[in-house]
């Protein structure tokens, strides 16, 4: 095998057909064969200044683990990524590496980046099929730390305090851990049994879980302190959201895309009648947004067989989704009416029967850096039967209710220093319900940030 390969091009995932795929909810892309992984990973030239691991938010050792694939080491591969990384199945299939590690990709100046994502899921994938897979060796003979939210930026801290020896338990609110990994982000795009898996391989390490408890409810901070954990992590992400203010958002068949997805992830509503969580979508189904979540919904309301239409106030060049998302969704069959705006949701007889928009044009760039959508007072009546909002969610406000002494932004954003310390001692936070909503993987950079943080700051406290 030649040393390097030159193409400009990345090898093609294999996926499912569209008009196959847009019926079903089984995984879309296929993942590489042995074959395809080595054949992609000579693509990488292994350059000495590493750019794509500086655009790694959990700095993963990119270019010695994909050497390892050349070589046929594929475990040692995953070792690799997993010093730094404790969820790569994961990663591999919903980062955004377009604006990470691949954006910076020496081989992306002429041509495709080194297909980074595809290569991490395919080491992953392979780790996790393995039969036989060593024990990870891990003595918890520290303090106690609590993790307050199960999702990637709460497991991502739990694994590595527990790495680091701390008797480390994870409570989460849902009967089932993972956050938005488990109740935002579609089975087509992320298995849930994968999800589990890796769950499990967080729980190998140590970590105890401790699920349907709303800490702020049926236990306060305080409490947990008492208790005898020496730190606590906040990481309950951004779960409450957004709707847009306008006459009808009470009619039935109106829902947060956030309902609409935990409806179809984690209570299986796309499997009704087998699991009983029906979900009313009608013929016609109209998604507000333009972002990752929009396209997420959109999709799944595909599959349960609606006509569906996604209503963007800008153009398709301001649209925040992964450029992967949307060519999805549009192979999939999905609508799109851009440039236009919801004024008001239209009923009879207590449900959705419409949905008035107007025309919007582009004027100057706004703080986003996007064209800002501006009115042309030019209206249109469309029938649809259900209508998913998908234009942002902000953090919980449960925290801040229940502990007034600890900071805020005015939009519900968890305030912390240099250190990832909230305004309360001993209490952290990070990921989402610090930034707001963002991405997996800046929720894990997060996680590991505040992870190193809480043991340099139980390390100095007990001196």
């Amino acid at each position: 095998m030649a040393k390097f390969n030159m193409s400009q091009e990345k090898v093609k995932m294999p996926e499912q057909d569209p008009n196959v795929r847009n019926k079903n909810f089984e995984e879309v892309a296929q993942g590489y064969t042995l074959e395809m992984a080595q054949e992609e990973a000579m693509r990488c030239v292994q350059c000495k200044n590493k750019p794509c691991m500086d655009g790694c938010p959990v700095s993963v050792k990119i270019p010695e683990f994909i050497h390892l694939i050349t070589e046929g080491d594929i475990e040692a591969a995953y070792q690799k990524i997993s010093e730094t990384n404790n969820l790569p199945a994961i990663c591999g299939r919903v980062c955004p590496q377009e604006n990470q590690c691949e954006g910076v990709c020496t081989r992306g100046k002429k041509g495709e980046p080194v297909a980074i994502g595809r290569l991490e899921r395919f080491v992953a994938d392979y780790h996790n099929n393995l039969k036989y897979k060593k024990p990870v060796e891990v003595y918890a003979n520290k303090e106690k730390v609590a993790v307050v939210g199960a999702g990637p930026s709460g497991l991502t801290a739990a694994a590595d305090l527990a790495k680091l020896g701390y008797k480390v338990t994870l409570f989460d609110a849902f009967h089932t851990a993972g956050g938005v990994l488990m109740y935002g982000i579609p089975e087509f795009r992320l298995p849930k049994n994968l999800v589990n898996t890796e769950l499990k391989n967080v729980i190998g390490l140590g970590v105890k879980l401790r699920t349907n408890v709303i800490v702020g409810r049926t236990l306060s901070l305080d409490d947990l302190k008492e208790k005898g954990y020496e730190a606590i992590y906040i990481s309950t992400g951004a779960g409450l959201p957004s709707f847009l203010g306008i006459p009808g958002e009470n009619y039935n068949g109106v829902y947060s895309a956030n309902e609409f997805l935990t409806r179809m992830n984690l209570m299986k509503a796309y499997k009704f009648p087998e699991y009983d969580t029906p979900v009313h979508v009608g013929k016609k189904v109209c998604v507000v947004g333009g972002g990752n979540v929009a396209m997420d919904a959109a999709r799944s309301a595909k599959r349960l067989g609606a006509d569906v239409t996604v209503v963007y106030r800008r153009s398709f060049e301001e649209m925040p989704a992964r450029a992967e998302e949307s060519h999805h969704a549009i192979e999939e069959g999905i609508n799109f009416m851009n440039l236009h705006n919801p004024v008001e949701i239209m009923g009879e007889n207590g449900w959705v029967k419409a949905v008035k928009v107007e025309k919007m044009v582009l004027g100057e760039p706004d703080a986003s850096g996007r064209r800002r959508p501006l009115p042309t007072g030019e209206y249109e009546e469309v029938p649809f039967e259900s209508v998913i909002i998908s234009i942002g969610q902000s953090p919980n406000p449960l925290i801040k209710h229940t502990n007034p002494d600890i900071e805020t932004e005015s939009w519900g954003g968890i305030i912390i220093d240099d250190t990832t310390m909230t305004t309360k001692d001993g209490v952290f936070a990070g990921g989402d319900a610090v930034s707001g909503a963002a991405t997996v993987i800046l929720a894990m950079g997060a996680g590991k940030k505040a992870a190193a943080n809480i043991d340099k700051y139980i390390r100095n406290k007990n001196d």
